[in-house]
């Protein structure tokens, strides 16, 4: 019941926060990429708690968070499917070992309607696809810190003996990666990839566009998918068993790695001996994977890097 209660909770405090204020003086005080902050929306924070300065601005960054996640939700332009929030609705009866009739009557007993469940399980699902969007932007990794990296990665591998020259097929991968959460579980992810190759195959959509729309990997999923050329041993074992067996252009079937559920196709294949360029490889994914873990510890952060804010002196 846990994750039911906490929705609740995010639910009546939304609520709560539309109360009307106390009495104050209204002003602006603050610049979210130039649309104000007015001390009406701090005070809805506030409440009847004694004000200090670190309260206020505290109540202030709050409404500050707050905007970011609505600007950044407007400008992806996301959209939540009603099936998909009624399924998340069912997923939460599921996983918290109730009926969907008892999951109505707890709902119930907190006052919160199915609608402004649904309204909620949305929101969160919105946030979620928009907190991936917002991070893969923040991801930027120099020229200068691949070479650095690779340098380091031979040096190492070569004082160590185990440096060797990378000769034989390079495959170009695009792939489609999905990753298990409180509302998407294994069998799930599996049959949204199905869902995807059917739309693919059917000419619905491209791989490509899939991947745009669908990927959780955020360096690749804004090209497409692509991984560019490399060699297969880069990759999970489980991703590289499944690659080296893919004929050109043929998608293969869902299959799970370390990193969660995958589809992928390989686009081309070359000869090569590619060693230095294995190496920036390595290292461009090591600094790519390093960014991203960083910026998922807290994506409010991730908007905020990228946000003009200014607070105004009072």
């Amino acid at each position: 019941m846990k994750l039911v209660k906490s929705l609740f909770a995010v639910a009546i405090a939304t609520i709560s926060l539309t109360q009307t204020a106390h009495a104050f003086e209204e002003r602006v005080v603050a610049l979210v990429n130039d649309t104000p902050v007015m001390q009406s929306q701090v005070q809805r924070i506030l409440g009847k708690k004694k004000v200090t300065e670190a309260s206020h601005r505290a109540a202030v960054d709050q409404v500050i968070d707050d905007m970011l996640v609505q600007q950044a939700m407007k400008e992806a332009n996301v959209k939540i499917s009603p099936a998909a929030v009624n399924q998340a609705v069912e997923n939460v009866a599921i996983q918290n070992g109730i009926t969907y009739g008892q999951l109505l009557d707890a709902l119930d007993y907190q006052g919160i309607t199915l609608e402004q469940f649904k309204r909620n399980i949305a929101q969160q699902m919105a946030m979620e696809q928009v907190r991936h969007i917002s991070i893969g932007k923040t991801i930027q990794v120099a020229p200068q810190q691949v070479q650095a990296l690779a340098n380091e990665l031979m040096a190492k591998d070569k004082a160590a003996g185990k440096l060797k020259t990378v000769v034989g097929k390079e495959h170009r991968v695009s792939h489609i990666l999905l990753k298990t959460n409180p509302i998407l579980n294994d069998a799930q992810a599996k049959a949204k990839l199905n869902s995807l190759i059917a739309d693919i195959n059917s000419g619905k959509t491209t791989f490509e566009e899939a991947a745009k729309a669908n990927s959780m990997d955020y360096a690749s999923g804004a090209d497409g998918g692509d991984l560019g050329f490399n060699f297969l041993e880069i990759y999970d074992p489980a991703f590289a068993k499944v690659a080296s067996k893919m004929k050109t252009n043929q998608i293969s079937v869902p299959f799970k790695s370390q990193f969660g559920w995958h589809i992928l196709k390989v686009t081309d294949i070359r000869d090569g001996d590619r060693t230095e360029d294995a190496y920036h490889q390595r290292a461009y994914q090591q600094l790519v994977n390093k960014q991203a873990e960083e910026a998922s510890k807290d994506w409010i952060k991730a908007l905020r890097k990228t946000a003009n804010i200014q607070y105004v002196d009072q």
